[in-house]
């Protein structure tokens, strides 16, 4: 299968230079090269704009983008002659996964991970096997051609939570921190242990063997460390590399080779690429803050939201796109049967997931506080129940469905692969589609506070470095000359000590106190001062007093004091 179809329709007519009747001339071949390279010019600037376009609308409407841009692409998928692009499985853990899952652990936060690591292991390892062994008891039943060794792989197939879909639509709706946290890091790990439960699930099926329990625990545990050592040691190493170089270019690119070349060393040697991806990004993440220089944070952190709004965007439309490719080799069943098995399934994988929350999370909570001594408390019913209907799936469940043998090892086809993947995409669908608009009504349902209230970090933070930078001003001001060195720090204090009484030690006001409709306040001011301002330099550049790098520079600065302020 190529990595683009096009319909024989669509034609490009470049100047031909040569005689393409002369077998022995190599423009007719340079041509046709050429020829495909425009026309995937073409489709990649057509999707970029489609994604723009539509994420573009998504959060005009205040609607979540990945799910907009799934209906999009799915929607694209039904319209004839619009151009096959098919996502193959080497596309999806080559070229999206990596930097995907190294954004992802370098905004997750350390602490929180390391303090939730209980419950996320339950959601991430033992949902995982629970689910494949509930899809694997109930497969036989009722999906026809199914055996329990079918029922497992199937189940595996589908297991691992997608990291973008989860997260995106939780902060979207506002959701608890406390619960982002959880999804973020079951999502993060639970790729690796699905893979592993795939690999078993082949076996079975391929080889007609079943592996041992310590087989399985010796490979899983491989997987972990193995794949952990790697990232770490990679971690390790580019940081120190990072102290040498303060090229902000440089260091962007050398962040963005990082990822794929994390991933790669994990699998090469027989472990997770998944778990080195998160464990190098999680390292780096805590270590930026030592060799990043603050101008060189801004524009890595521009140029990864930018690369991270794209990768989700081609796989959110992608996936849409699927649907010809899933429909393709399914042959004898009626639409409206496949609907029946495609809705079934869904319900009987949320049904899967929830049974297992409840009690999970009890025992969880009895390990973290019995066990582990950690001042938890008890999840309430309303948010553990929103934690098992977010159980969103993604690429990764596409593309391990889509990466399953054709035949087996006698030569025959492989048993029922058609309909995996069919209920595979289904079940995507359905958890990004409908739960996920749903999951704004589900929580004003339950009543489920839109923000955590039991921490006051933010506002305690801004009061102690505010407080900090107070008493190193007045240190030196007692030690000034006097003069206009005095009149420096009393002007700088009475600016600090005005934003520390503004500071709200249990909210996000902190810096920058929130702008009242009625009333001057000292931001409000500096605000609309900055905006003077910012009229004032356009003038200048119009009326060709100062050029247009003066210009740029000026107004960066203005960019990011207005940035702040507003």
């Amino acid at each position: 299968m190529t990595l683009l179809e096009r319909p024989q329709t669509a034609r490009f007519e470049p100047r031909r230079v040569c005689d393409y009747s002369n077998r022995t001339c190599g423009c007719a071949s340079g041509v046709k090269l050429l020829e495909n390279v425009n026309y995937i010019l073409v489709l990649l600037i057509g999707l970029l704009f489609a994604v723009a376009a539509v994420a573009g609308l998504a959060r005009r409407f205040a609607l979540s983008y990945p799910i907009v841009l799934v209906i999009f692409g799915l929607l694209c998928s039904l319209i004839p002659h619009v151009p096959r692009i098919p996502l193959p499985p080497s596309m999806v853990f080559l070229v999206f996964l990596p930097p995907l899952l190294y954004v992802a652990a370098w905004q997750t936060s350390w602490r929180e991970f390391r303090y939730n690591l209980v419950s996320i292991s339950s959601l991430a390892i033992f949902l995982v096997f629970f689910t494949a062994i509930g899809v694997a008891f109930m497969a036989k039943w009722w999906l026809p051609g199914f055996d329990w060794r079918l029922g497992f792989l199937l189940g595996a197939v589908v297991s691992p939570t997608d990291a973008v879909a989860a997260t995106s639509i939780a902060r979207r709706v506002g959701m608890p921190q406390r619960i982002v946290d959880l999804l973020e890091g079951e999502s993060l790990l639970n790729d690796a242990t699905g893979l592993l439960a795939l690999q078993f699930g082949l076996q079975m099926v391929v080889d007609g063997t079943t592996p041992t329990l310590g087989r399985g625990l010796l490979a899983f545990a491989w997987l972990t460390i193995g794949g952990g050592l790697v990232g770490v040691a990679i971690g390790f190493l580019v940081s120190s590399l990072e102290r040498w170089v303060d090229d902000g270019p440089v260091e962007i690119a050398l962040s963005l080779v990082v990822p794929y070349a994390t991933y790669l060393a994990g699998e090469e040697v027989k472990a997770s690429g998944v778990i080195a991806v998160v464990a190098c990004g999680l390292l780096m993440s805590r270590r930026s803050s030592n060799f990043f220089s603050p101008r060189t944070r801004l524009q890595a952190n521009a140029v990864w939201d930018a690369l991270e709004f794209l990768l989700n965007g081609f796989v959110f439309v992608l996936i849409g796109l699927q649907l010809p490719y899933v429909l393709a080799g399914i042959r004898g069943m009626s639409k409206v049967r496949l609907v029946e098995y495609g809705l079934a399934f869904s319900v009987v994988l949320v049904l899967l997931r929830m049974s297992w929350m409840f009690p999970a999370a009890r025992i969880a909570w009895w390990i973290r506080t019995r066990i582990g001594h950690q001042p938890y408390q008890q999840p309430a019913a309303n948010q553990v129940f929103v934690v098992g209907w977010t159980g969103m799936r993604g690429v990764v469940a596409l593309a391990a469905a889509s990466s399953l043998p054709l035949t087996l090892n006698d030569g025959s086809p492989f048993p029922q692969r058609n309909l995996i993947l069919f209920l595979t995409f289904s079940l995507i669908l359905v958890t990004v589609v409908v739960q996920g608009l749903s999951l704004p009504w589900v929580i004003r349902l339950l009543r489920l506070p839109r923000q955590s209230t039991g921490y006051c970090e933010e506002g305690q933070a801004r009061h102690l470095i505010l407080q900090a930078a107070i008493d190193f001003l007045s240190e030196r001001r007692n030690s000034a000359n006097g003069g206009h060195e005095v009149h420096l720090y009393d002007d700088l204090l009475h600016q600090f000590e005005h934003k520390i009484t503004s500071v709200d030690l249990c909210g996000p006001g902190g810096d920058v106190a929130p702008l009242q409709e009625n009333g001057l306040t000292l931001e409000r001011l500096t605000l609309d001062t900055v905006r003077r301002q910012r009229d004032e330099l356009n003038s200048l550049r119009e009326s060709g007093r100062i050029g247009d790098a003066v210009h740029r520079s000026l107004e960066r600065e203005l960019d990011l004091s207005e940035s702040r302020l507003a």
